[in-house]
């Protein structure tokens, strides 16, 4: 089985190297805006790569300085977000085409040679030497598990700019051997929020309680800092966001661990999330953090279930919150607050993102999107398991990592 696992590295890097590679990565978005506009003709939008080839190619190279694997990632990569598009233009949603604005440039091992403590990198200018700089202690960090590790390969990474300093997301893979899948097709349905960060449909809560005091603390300091307006203060700042980043990353992980823990306790062949597609409009209370650890929490939990065996699935988001998973009534007055549901027909209550949670894995049960392992028959809960028939109970004799419902974790 093929393993990827990506690793951010921070880099030290010489000014004047440091201004070629603002240089390639401003190159690298000019090439990649360019590909957008001509493939918008009416509207008509082209995304196959080989027509968009032959269009652009030749014209990007003369207006850029960049190596010619640039120009084809750069094409590339407006490709991928062009079908990104249309494929929510054909499910009848609104989507401007791309603009790219945020600073990167990828790279592969054709403009990039990777070593264990540097790497050397294309630009516009030749190429530059850009130092690693690791952790005081790289043991049982993913430094040492993936990228120096002889069993991973450096296949490319993503070169990132974040306020004024350099980060290689360095990418890796390696052959294992694959875990063993359970076959029951059990799913452990999951509901991400603003007030938990995740409730699974065993009934375990994950609050969002540190993630929201910190960036609540976060802002206070960035707004004091921001008002003192002096070189000191704006390089503090940019100090703050890092260590915000990281606590979050932190915990964000730790959480990603327990929901693939209670996974595996309980016996599930899946883990089902909500698709994330226009989420700030489901979601109207959250905020640009809580988007942002949605992404980063499901991205933890694909991977690490992988390593484990189990498969995660997304499943479509209508009417999650709406629903009953007791009785199937659907209508908006069940949900009687942000965490309050009662079921106007049978008269079901208990919190709403549970509810949720327990609708999340029923879609994938209807969906009926198995492959390895076979397809979903039941969802997990702390009592049994919940098909589209109602609730089975599980023997005590194969009963795993049993909690108790609606408890905090």
């Amino acid at each position: 089985m093929e393993v990827r696992r990506t690793v951010p590295v921070k880099l030290d890097v010489e000014r004047a190297d440091a201004d070629l590679l603002r240089d390639t990565i401003q190159q690298f978005l000019d090439a990649a805006n360019y590909v957008v506009d001509v493939a918008q003709d009416g509207e008509w939008v082209e995304t196959r790569k080989s027509t968009l080839h032959e269009e652009t190619y030749t014209a990007v190279r003369d207006r850029t300085d960049l190596h010619s694997n640039h120009v084809q990632s750069a094409r590339d990569h407006a490709v991928d977000a062009l079908k990104s598009v249309v494929a929510r233009w054909k499910q009848g949603e609104y989507a401007s085409l791309p603009t790219f604005t945020s600073r990167f440039c990828e790279y592969n091992k054709r403009n990039a040679t990777f070593y264990d403590d540097h790497a050397t990198l294309s630009t516009v200018d030749g190429r530059v030497t850009v130092e690693y700089v690791f952790p005081d202690e790289t043991r049982d960090t993913p430094h040492s598990q993936y990228f120096l590790n002889d069993d991973y390969e450096t296949t490319g990474a993503t070169l990132h700019e974040r306020e004024g300093e350099f980060y290689l997301h360095i990418r890796t893979t390696a052959d294992v051997d694959a875990p063993d899948r359970p076959e029951n097709g059990t799913v452990l349905g999951v509901d991400l929020g603003v007030e938990n960060i995740a409730v699974a449909s065993t009934g375990v809560f994950w609050t969002a309680d540190e993630l929201n005091h910190w960036h609540r603390e976060y802002e206070k300091r960035r707004g004091s800092l921001g008002q003192c307006g002096t070189r000191w203060a704006h390089e503090n700042i940019q100090s703050v966001g890092r260590t915000e980043t990281g606590r979050f990353e932190q915990m964000l992980h730790r959480v990603a661990n327990e929901i693939v823990a209670e996974a595996v306790e309980t016996g599930c062949s899946y883990i089902a999330f909500e698709r994330l597609a226009n989420i700030r409009k489901r979601l109207p209370h959250a905020k640009w953090h809580h988007i942002w650890a949605f992404r980063r929490l499901t991205s933890y939990v694909e991977y690490k279930a992988e390593a484990r065996g189990l498969t995660v699935r997304f499943v479509n988001p209508q009417y999650t919150s709406q629903r009953c998973s007791t009785c199937g009534f659907t209508h908006e007055s069940n949900r009687k607050t942000q965490e309050s549901f009662c079921c106007v027909d049978c008269g079901y209550e208990n919190h709403a993102d549970y509810n949720a949670s327990k609708n999340i894995g029923l879609k994938l049960l209807r969906n009926q999107t198995g492959a390895e392992g076979g397809a979903p028959v039941g969802v997990r809960l702390n009592s049994g398991v919940l098909n589209t028939n109602g609730v089975v109970p599980v023997p005590d004799s194969v009963r795993v990592g049993v909690h108790a419902e609606c408890h905090g974790r």
